[in-house]
C-alpha cells in the first residue's frame, strides 16, 4: 500500500501574468525544493511528473536537476494532458505497491506562459493541410487538429445534455465564492508556497464575480452560445507535488502519513464530449470498489468547465455539499499537467477539515480519457 506523507503546490498564476518569465521546470523545481524543506526529505527513488505543454524531452529530469534532488534522483514525464498529475500519482503508488520503490515524489507542473510554439514537419501527412502554422494545442483525435477542441467539446456536451448558461453561472459563482472564503480563512496556506517574492495569491480568484458580469460575457466560440470565458477555466502556470512512500519507509523513518492511496479507475469516452469522462471515471471507481456515492466524504473534480460541475450534480445530487468545497479550477485555474496534484492536495485538506475518511479526485482529459482516484485519510 502507498501512503502520502505530505505535499505542496505553488500559488497559481494566470498565463502571461506573475510567472510570465518563469519556465515550467523552474516552477516545478522551486516547489520540489520547498517540499524538501518542509519534509526534510532530500532523496527519493524517483520523481514522476506530469506536463502537457512543455518542451518535451523528459522535461521532468530537467526540472529535477534544477532542484535539491539533483543528479542522483531519476525522473520521468507523463503526458496525459489534464490527467497527467493524477496519473503520475497513480504510477507512483503502483511502483510502491509492487515493491519497486519506497519513496517517490509525484505530481505535475505547467507553464502556459512559456509553452513553446510548434509546427508540422513538412514530411508529416498533415503538413499539406496546416502548413507552417504554429500551434500550442496538441492533436487529440485522428485526422483533425483543432486548436479549440476542448472548448468545442464542452459546448457540444452542454448542447447534448441541455445545459444552460444560467445553470453554469451558478457553478461559477459557487466556485469563486468558496475559493474566496478558503483564502480568507487561510485553509490552504500550509500547502501553498510562494515562488516569487510578493506573488502570494492564486490570481484567478475573483472577489466580485457576479451573475450580471457572467451574463454579459460573449460566447468564446464563433458558432457557440454556452461556453464563455467565465464558465471555462483560464490558462495557467503552476506546480504541485506529493510525497508517496511505503509503510516500511514511514515506519523506519518515524514519519506520519496524512493519506493512503487506495485505487484508480480510468475510462475512455467520446473525445468529442470529453467532460463526460470525469463522471464516467468516478462511476467506474465507485463500482470497482463496491462503494456507494454517500460513503465518500469529499469529491474533488478538476473544474476545467462548469459543464463538469453540472454533470456531477445531475449524477450525484445528494453529494453536492461534499463537492469542491474550497472552490475549483474555475477560480484557482488549471495548469494542465499540475491539476491532478492540486485537487489531490485540496481533497486531503478537505478530509482533514471535515474529519472525513474517503475522497475521490477526478479529471477529464483531452481525447476523452477520464481518471479518478480514491484516497483515504489516515490521520
Amino acid at each position: 500500500m502507498a501512503y502520502i506523507l505530505d505535499g505542496l503546490r505553488s500559488y497559481i498564476g494566470i498565463e502571461n501574468s506573475m510567472y510570465r518569465h518563469v519556465s515550467a521546470e523552474e516552477l516545478g523545481a522551486k516547489v520540489l525544493d520547498a517540499l524538501s524543506d518542509k519534509t526534510g526529505i532530500k532523496k527519493a527513488d524517483c520523481i514522476i511528473a506530469g506536463n502537457g505543454v512543455g518542451a518535451g524531452g523528459n522535461i521532468s529530469r530537467v526540472m529535477s536537476l534544477s532542484s535539491v534532488f539533483g543528479v542522483g534522483t531519476p525522473a520521468f514525464t507523463i503526458d496525459l494532458q489534464c490527467g497527467s498529475a493524477l496519473e503520475s500519482i497513480a504510477v507512483a503508488a503502483a511502483k510502491i505497491d509492487s515493491g519497486q520503490a519506497d519513496i517517490i515524489i509525484a505530481g505535475g507542473f505547467e507553464s502556459s506562459s512559456t509553452a513553446p510554439k510548434r509546427a508540422y514537419n513538412e514530411n508529416h501527412p498533415d503538413y499539406e493541410k496546416y502548413g507552417d502554422d504554429w500551434y500550442k494545442v496538441a492533436k487529440f483525435v485522428p485526422d483533425e487538429h483543432r486548436q479549440q477542441a476542448m472548448l468545442e467539446g464542452a459546448e457540444r456536451t452542454a448542447v447534448s445534455e441541455k445545459i444552460t448558461r444560467e445553470q453554469l453561472n451558478r457553478w461559477v459563482l459557487r466556485s469563486h465564492g468558496l475559493a474566496k472564503k478558503a483564502r480568507e480563512r487561510g485553509v490552504l496556506s500550509d500547502i501553498t508556497v510562494e515562488i516569487l517574492e510578493g506573488c502570494n495569491r492564486d490570481e484567478g480568484i475573483r472577489d466580485r464575480m457576479s451573475e450580471k458580469l457572467l451574463n454579459r460575457l460573449p460566447a468564446v466560440l464563433k458558432e457557440g452560445k454556452i461556453i464563455t470565458a467565465g464558465n471555462a477555466c483560464l490558462t495557467n502556470d503552476g506546480a504541485a507535488f506529493l510525497v508517496l512512500c511505503s509503510e516500511r519507509y514511514f515506519r523506519e523513518n518515524k514519519l506520519k502519513p496524512i493519506g493512503k492511496f487506495v485505487d484508480i479507475a480510468e475510462v475512455g469516452t467520446n473525445p468529442g464530449q470529453s467532460p463526460k469522462s470525469c463522471i464516467a471515471a468516478i462511476e467506474k471507481l465507485l463500482k470497482k470498489n463496491d462503494t456507494l456515492p454517500g460513503e465518500i466524504d469529499i469529491y474533488e473534480c478538476n473544474e476545467a468547465f462548469a459543464v463538469i460541475d453540472e454533470l456531477f450534480a445531475r449524477k450525484y445530487p445528494d453529494e453536492i455539499e461534499k463537492y469542491n468545497i474550497f472552490g475549483g479550477a474555475l477560480a484557482y485555474g488549471h495548469p494542465y499537467g499540475a491539476s491532478g496534484g492540486i485537487i489531490t492536495l485540496h481533497a486531503l485538506k478537505a478530509l482533514e477539515e471535515k474529519s472525513g475518511k474517503y475522497a475521490v479526485c477526478a479529471v477529464a482529459a483531452a481525447g476523452g480519457v477520464g481518471s479518478a482516484i480514491l484516497i483515504e485519510n489516515v490521520e
